[in-house]
């Protein structure tokens, strides 16, 4: 089958996100389970909150309404209704970390586009999902706010890789990782030989092979 790739629709109401799913699936033929990566916080197949899909344009504000109307739904089980096979949804961060970790003690994973995901591994084992990127990376700026895409647009890519940098330095500061792993649709505007031996850039299609191993890594 190839590659399908679409825009999302802003704004992205659950109900939105699934029948736009649903029709990018419908001749996927025969398969046996499914691996969704969905770009915020999901316990159990629901999801718990979602920043980028609770506004109504892009670039816009938080919109409650959206946000209430993502916190707690079950998107694990309206997904399985439609693909008709066992479901696993889990973040997206988690979902790229599983097709690069080592394991190598403690891993961690960092994806970079409309906003930041993080993952955490330890010797393989997907962890509990954090928001990591909800903490601060200046008095103004949330660290998924530094180094999202709309501050990426408006810095520069310059100023922006500078402050990927930085995030590195107070992620490591506060996980003592052993390695780090960057990637997102964002992270192939980096220069890979500015960073040290312990951080590598990973392509975006590595979610692809992260849906076949997450089955293995997720135990949680």
């Amino acid at each position: 089958m190839d590659r399908v790739r679409l825009d999302t629709p802003y704004p992205c109401p659950p109900a939105t996100l699934v029948s736009t799913i649903e029709k990018v699936v419908s001749g996927m033929g025969d398969v046996q389970r499914a691996s969704v990566g969905f770009p915020g916080l999901v316990r159990g197949g629901r999801v718990v909150e979602v920043p980028s899909l609770s506004r109504r344009k892009y670039d816009g504000n938080a919109d409650a309404d959206l946000a209430a109307a993502w916190s707690g739904f079950d998107l694990g089980g309206n997904l399985a209704k439609i693909f008709k096979v066992p479901t696993k949804v889990v973040n997206d961060a988690d979902m790229q970390g599983c097709a690069v970790v080592t394991g190598g003690g403690m891993e961690f994973v960092m994806t970079l586009g409309t906003g930041v995901g993080t993952a955490l591994f330890y010797n393989s084992k997907l962890l509990p999902h954090l928001e990591l990127s909800h903490g601060m990376y200046s008095k103004k700026l949330t660290i998924d706010k530094a180094l999202g895409n709309v501050e990426r647009k408006s810095a520069g890519n310059k100023k922006w890789e500078v402050r990927v940098h930085r995030c590195i330095e107070i992620f490591g500061e506060m996980l003592w990782f052993d390695h780090i792993y960057i990637g997102g649709g964002n992270a192939q505007l980096l220069d890979e030989k500015a960073f040290g031996p312990k951080v590598s850039v990973i392509a975006n299609s590595a979610g692809i092979i992260g849906g076949v191993r997450v089955w293995e890594l997720d135990q949680r």
